[in-house]
């Protein structure tokens, strides 16, 4: 099959379409003829060398989620079938013409949703709802702050926060605060032109919100803690901005604050697995109605992933960027 591979870490330029061998079904994996593959913060990771190990996870090849068509079915997977449309987190392996997926980490894709979209929405929707509600737990009428907000977990965010009945706030570059606004956002503060804090305590008369997500990390630390109402947490799902901060520690013991981490791929199974049931409980059903839409900023051919890569790089993107491989009847 055809996939794209690196013989070395380092920028864009390393991924380069290759012929590999076919996955091996296991006994609970799907084999999926790969019609869309999601292009992820930790893709460029990986790629550049931040994991260690060009084999970190479930595949030597990179990326973590897809949808297609089931073409093979291992003997323990209970509920698909070979014809079914599905979508889901894999442990590597997405940039690949067929992916092979733990059936318990898949989801069916709705009707309405065609394969691009799909491949657009289990790795950022699963990890917004991780971060918002599950680590968050985000209630009606509370007040979110989305950082990002014009990425792919940021406009998920924003919109699951929407349909919760949450009022949520964003930061975004100002270039893109109308796309941001249309995903659910009533405040879009330019992180380049204002202080966020600032905007957030006037728009709060002083108080702060509820729930903050964050991908940038240290830059931000401090003032995502002095910008919680009392009883607020705070989910760190990057560390884009770096990793070591000062904290202010009498604010987070007086104003009884919560800070948690989480990330995706480093997690086990099993976890994972849970990761997706909660939010395919909670949320598929959503897609159908169409109250939650995944955001697609563009899509490339596969042999054209070090090109996604770039617009990554350069924050180029409002929502996400997905890999279209060839088709392979």
């Amino acid at each position: 099959m055809k996939a794209i591979d690196m013989k070395d870490f380092g920028d864009a330029d390393v991924l380069q379409l290759q012929d590999v061998a076919d996955p091996e079904v296991r006994p609970h994996d799907l084999l999926v003829r790969n019609r869309a593959a999601g292009v992820n913060r930790a893709d460029l990771n990986q790629r550049r060398g931040a994991y260690g190990r060009a084999d970190f996870g479930d595949s030597t090849l990179m990326g973590l989620e897809i949808a297609g068509d089931v073409i093979a079915v291992g003997d323990q997977v209970q509920g698909y079938k070979v014809g079914d449309r599905v979508m889901g987190i894999v442990g590597g392996g997405g940039y690949a013409e067929i992916a092979r997926i733990d059936y318990r980490m898949a989801m069916p894709i709705p009707a309405s949703l065609d394969d691009v979209q799909a491949g657009a929405i289990p790795e950022v929707f699963v990890t917004a709802h991780e971060a918002l509600l599950h680590l968050g737990r985000l209630e009606p009428r509370e007040t979110a702050l989305v950082h990002a907000g014009a990425s792919g977990v940021g406009s998920a965010a924003i919109q699951l926060a929407r349909a919760l009945g949450a009022k949520v706030f964003a930061t975004a570059d100002g270039a893109k605060a109308a796309r941001v606004r249309e995903f659910g956002a009533e405040l879009v503060i330019d992180y380049k032109n204002e202080d966020y804090a600032e905007a957030v305590a006037r728009a709060t008369g002083g108080r702060g919100v509820d729930v903050i997500v964050d991908f940038v990390g240290a830059p931000y630390l401090e003032r995502n803690v002095r910008s919680l109402a009392d009883g607020g947490r705070l989910v760190q799902v990057g560390l884009m901005g770096g990793k070591s901060a000062t904290l202010p520690m009498d604010r987070l013991l007086f104003g009884h604050l919560q800070i948690m981490g989480t990330v995706m791929k480093s997690r086990p199974p099993e976890v994972k697995q849970a990761m997706v049931r909660r939010f395919r409980e909670r949320w598929l059903d959503a897609f159908a109605r169409g109250d939650l839409k995944p955001i697609v900023d563009s899509v490339f051919p596969l042999a054209q992933a070090a090109d996604a890569h770039r617009r990554m790089e350069a924050n180029q993107n409002v929502g996400k960027l997905v890999l279209a491989p060839p088709y392979r009847a």
